[in-house]
């Protein structure tokens, strides 16, 4: 069959025209493809060379990085979460981000007029007018939202993070002590209201919670500290509590020198001297914005054991929280862990560590990413700390072994301890006991928890004078 012979110049056939649109059309769209997939390339092919050679550089150079990057986090996940909080990097990567949007919108839009949209059929034209400015608006605004997260994760480790020294592990363990602020009227982190320190197992994770009453009273502080040369003889001013060290300190703030934080020194020379534990590092929460922090995970499932009442003392009480397992949101778990009606301070203290114990086994690194713009925001301005940003991605990685592990808890109150005169070689005997204990694995502690006395009070199990068995227990999330 002979071939229809070719149209000549200047033909005005109408299926030779038409032909000539669709490729063009096909063209145009196939530019903008390029511009998505390989950023440069469209300019490659048929536009400013020199532009789409430096274009494509860049984008291939990102691609490496990336790719070093998810590997190098595969392989070490502690240095993948120390980046993520170096602040510095963050900024440069913020930077880039904005540059990449900037930079993509412009070679979409170079890449629309390679396509000579002028030349296309009015509903050809169209399209391509629409499907660039969908590609365009897509790529900017997905890289500019991911630099916004970066600003948030960049401000959040600069207001989060202490600038100290990074401090070694003592006797193979992290010591932390957790400070929850009471945000009273004017004294915001002056007064803590919950103190425990966290004692972690440098190799394994283990730890084991070591829980001081605010009522302490008659201590020493750990020698050649600022308290010590002030109380030569202890902490035993008349009405001197523990959780008073922290008002004490900032009323004479001169005697700390350059300090930011003359109050938590103290309170950390305090908790040495009673425990005989040296601590690495600190951290605060204000715990009326606890409760944000809570609702920004989902909520926190605990085991209430009573009807916890809601408000202060007598007539201040506005209502319960219903017992059972039940799902309590920030407000909720702020009244568990603080209600002190019908209850005792260590009936609270039991229930702060399970709190404590449900945030640890609740809050995974997925909650933590899913809810991540919500928990930032949350965390700013109520949580400080002096843990360097070097070591978050360390402590992370404890944190996470912990997770598979049973928490053991000792706490140094009524009937083991007497608070008004305690006996310090007593107490630092029952902590360094508790921590060989949880080293070598030994389950007495747990049979001890087994043991004790099932009634409830004040919501824990247990009783002021037999002991709850939160306070003191192999495995807490048992005791709970």
């Amino acid at each position: 069959m002979a071939a229809s012979p070719a149209a000549p110049p200047g033909s005005t056939d109408p299926g030779v025209a038409e032909r000539a649109a669709r490729v063009r059309f096909r063209r145009a769209m196939t530019l903008m493809a390029f511009t998505l997939v390989a950023p440069g390339s469209a300019q490659l092919i048929a536009g400013n060379r020199k532009v789409g050679r430096i274009a494509l550089r860049i984008w291939i150079g990102l691609l490496c990085l990336g790719a070093l990057a998810l590997v190098l986090g595969a392989l070490d996940h502690s240095l993948a979460i120390t980046l993520a909080f170096n602040s510095t990097l963050l900024l440069i990567l913020r930077l880039g981000l904005f540059a990449a949007a900037i930079g993509w919108a412009a070679l979409f839009m170079d890449a629309w007029r390679l396509g000579q949209p002028l030349t296309l059929e009015l509903p050809q034209r169209r399209a391509v007018v629409g499907v660039n400015g969908l590609l365009c608006f897509s790529v900017a605004g997905t890289l500019l939202f991911g630099a916004h997260l970066v600003g948030v994760q960049r401000d959040l480790a600069i207001a989060l993070f202490g600038d100290s020294q990074v401090s070694g592990a003592h006797d193979g363990r992290y010591n932390v002590l957790l400070l929850g602020g009471d945000s009273g009227a004017g004294r915001w982190g002056l007064r803590p209201d919950s103190l425990t320190v966290a004692s972690i197992d440098a190799e394994t994770g283990k730890a084991v919670l070591v829980g001081l009453p605010r009522n302490l009273q008659r201590f020493p502080f750990r020698e050649g500290t600022v308290m010590d040369e002030q109380f030569p003889d202890g902490f035993d001013c008349d009405g001197c509590y523990l959780n008073g060290v922290s008002t004490w300190a900032e009323d004479h703030t001169d005697l700390f020198g350059k300090s930011k934080t003359p109050g938590v020194d103290a309170t950390v020379s305090a908790v040495e001297g009673v425990t005989g534990l040296r601590i690495n590092y600190w951290a605060m929460v204000n715990l009326e914005g606890f409760k944000d922090l809570v609702d920004a995970v989902g909520g926190i499932t605990l085991n209430v054991r009573e009807p916890i009442p809601i408000g202060g003392l007598g007539e201040d009480v506005t209502g319960y929280i219903d017992p059972g397992k039940r799902t309590l949101d920030g407000f909720e778990t702020l009244w568990y862990a603080r209600a002190r009606e019908g209850s005792d301070d260590y009936s609270r203290m039991a229930r702060q560590k399970c709190v404590l114990n449900g945030f640890l086994q609740q809050v995974s690194p997925q909650t933590a990413l899913t809810n991540f713009e919500e928990l930032a925001k949350a965390t700013t301005g109520m949580f400080s700390t002096n843990l360097p940003a070097s070591e978050v991605g360390r402590f992370v990685e404890l944190g996470l072994k912990t997770r598979d592990q049973k928490v053991a808890t000792v706490s140094l109150v009524p009937p083991r301890v007497n608070t008004a005169e305690p006996d310090i070689d007593e107490i630092q005997e029952m902590v360094a006991s508790a921590i060989e204990s949880s080293e070598g694995g030994d389950d007495e502690g747990e049979k001890t928890t087994k043991k004790r006395n099932r009634s409830v009070t004040g919501g824990s199990i247990g009783t002021r004078d037999g002991g709850y068995a939160a306070n003191e227990s192999a495995d807490l999330a048992g005791a709970c």
